[in-house]
Formats: structure tokens, sequence, C-alpha cells
């Protein structure tokens, strides 16, 4: 497993306190600083650390409407499709799938206008054959990793 009891409890620290240093990292955890940063870099290195920074709200941003496009592509046309998907800001995330589309994407917009203004410029990209929006009315569960990472790990908290 990639993940061992100490690789837990760096990452609980990451996601409970990301702006912290490592030295405080490891003050907390009782290790050595150097340990700390060795596991951090492995943890690089191998994929579970995929990425540093803030989560932004697409709301506060002035897109409160969250819709997921399921898209059906023109066999063959797959990457195609996925590179201009790429192209248009308000797509957020996507994710080839199988079902009955082969991507599903999560669009942010400023309103139910704007909204359909994004799903017909993603029907009119070559190799799109047709959309299928659900929007979402409310967040239930957040984005969250902690509960996974004290899943794979065995995490105990910090002293």
């Amino acid at each position: 497993m990639p993940v061992d009891a100490l690789d837990a409890k760096i990452l609980r620290l990451l996601l409970e306190q990301p702006r912290t240093s490592v030295r405080e990292y490891a003050r907390l955890l009782g290790v050595a600083r150097g340990t700390v940063q060795a596991r951090l870099d492995r943890l690089e290195r191998d994929g579970v650390i995929t990425a540093y920074g803030p989560r932004l709200s697409p709301a506060a941003l002035g897109h409160p409407v969250l819709a997921f496009v399921h898209i059906e592509v023109t066999q063959g046309h797959l990457e195609e499709v996925a590179a201009a998907l790429a192209e248009v800001p308000q797509i957020i995330e996507a994710f080839s799938t199988t079902g009955g589309g082969d991507l599903l994407t999560r669009v942010v917009a400023r309103d139910a206008a704007h909204l359909e203004d994004v799903i017909q410029r993603l029907i009119s990209l070559p190799g799109v054959v047709r959309t299928r929006t659900e929007m979402a009315l409310r967040e239930r569960v957040p984005h969250r990793m902690l509960p996974l990472v004290e899943a794979v790990g065995g995490a105990a908290k910090p002293r």
C-alpha cells in the first residue's frame, strides 16, 4: 500500500492545516523535519499528492450555477472533443465514462441563460452527438479526501 500510518498523518495535516510549514508538521508529529520532507517528496513522486493550492468557490467567482453535462461523442472523436472541452473555461472537470454518455463534465455558469449558452457551445463542437444536462440543486457532501486518507492509512490524529 502506498500510504502508511505516518504518511496518512502527514496527509491529514496537509488537508486540515494546508498553510503550515514542514517544520511545524514535524513538530506536531514528533518526527524530524527531514523525515516529513522526504515523505512529502515521495508522496508527490508517487502521485498521491497531485497539487497544492487553494480550493476556489465558483459561486464566489460569479458562477453559482452548477450542472453536470453528459456528452455523447461520435466514435473515434473522443480525444478531439476532450481537447475542445479544455478550451471552455466554464468546464471545471471532465471524465470519460461508461453508461449513457462518453464524457461527464462539471460545468459552472453565471445563471441559467449562461448555462444554456455554454451547452450550445458544447453541442456545436465537432464530434459531439448530443448532451444531457442535470443541474445541481445543493451540495450535500463537499469534496473531501480526509475520510479516504483515514481509511487507507489508519490515520490517528497527530499529537
